[in-house]
């Protein structure tokens, strides 16, 4: 009886795993055969000369350029702002936390991670009417509020997965340090960082791809459908979540709808661009914590 429940659950973990492969599958090839045609230059740059975008030379109005250089301009703000933030309250919970304060906060944490990001996008949008009128009287919509408001949003995923991480080291590991007379934050930094650098850079990884996608929440604090390259923080900005979502929802033609496809394959581009950035800092950080680790 053992031995077929065993069998029965390889089989259903694989007939799973193949399900999700054929589901991903199906979607980049239903993708690449709608959009595929639309990659070229036109779709980037429009009428302008591709060296004279780049070079910033002319300002690209009729694609979709703009909204990359927002969208990159975002996630980097955005996750510059939670990943410092989220490591460290990730730290305090699991090394200095008291277990019924850790408790409190991982409801807290909990409820916030399931917050919808419509919420989210609500919240920024009114805290920034709030300090237009009372405070900051030129404040409006902008970058650095979409920015904040997603940072808000992944915040709690890089919590939690510093948190586990940090927590599933083995005990054995975690007191070595402190036998050898190391301090608290000598083993956390040197011994229990570099061992969960796999779950932090993981945490990572999901806000990326969080603030590379999410629409509700930079059509309400910020992202508007033409303004150029970001010309500040405090202005508003093209992205192409909002591209994509606009287009969909109010194409032309053909023609304007393949466009919208084109635009979803260039975020999935960036997007692994991005992961594979963050997998290459991960091993660098993690081979020089193993070449400092080395007696």
């Amino acid at each position: 009886m053992n031995r077929l429940a065993e069998k029965m659950t390889v089989i259903g973990a694989w007939v799973c795993g193949l399900a999700l492969l054929g589901a991903v599958a199906v979607l980049l090839g239903y993708l690449v055969m709608k959009g595929a045609g639309s990659l070229d230059s036109a779709l980037l740059f429009g009428d302008v000369r591709p060296a004279d975008a780049l070079l910033l030379r002319r300002q690209v109005f009729d694609g979709i350029f703009p909204a990359v250089a927002g969208t990159l301009v975002l996630v980097l703000i955005s996750v510059s702002l939670a990943v410092p933030a989220g490591i460290a309250a990730g730290i305090y919970l699991a090394e200095y936390c008291p277990a019924r304060t850790r408790r409190i906060f991982g409801h807290f944490y909990d409820i916030l991670a399931a917050t919808p990001s419509i919420v989210i996008g609500f919240f920024g949008f009114s805290v920034t009417i709030f300090l237009h009128r009372t405070l900051a009287p030129r404040l409006y919509p902008c970058l650095m509020v979409s920015a904040l408001s997603l940072a808000f949003l992944v915040l709690p995923y890089l919590i939690r997965t510093t948190q586990m991480a940090l927590e599933g080291i083995p005990a054995g590991l975690r007191r070595t340090a402190p036998a050898l007379g190391a301090t608290r934050w000598q083993n956390v930094s040197r011994v229990l960082l570099p061992r969960a650098l796999t779950g932090i850079v993981s945490g990572t990884i999901l806000a990326i791809g969080r603030c590379a996608e999410d629409t509700a929440v930079i059509m309400l604090t910020g992202v508007v459908a033409s303004a150029g390259l970001p010309r500040s923080l405090w202005a508003g900005y093209e992205a192409l979540p909002f591209y994509i979502y606009t287009v969909s929802s109010q194409y032309a033609d053909a023609r304007e709808l393949a466009n919208g496809y084109g635009a979803a394959i260039i975020v999935l581009i960036l997007c692994t661009v991005l992961f594979s950035l963050s997998f290459l800092i991960r091993s660098r950080l993690a081979r020089r914590a193993a070449g400092r680790a080395l007696p």
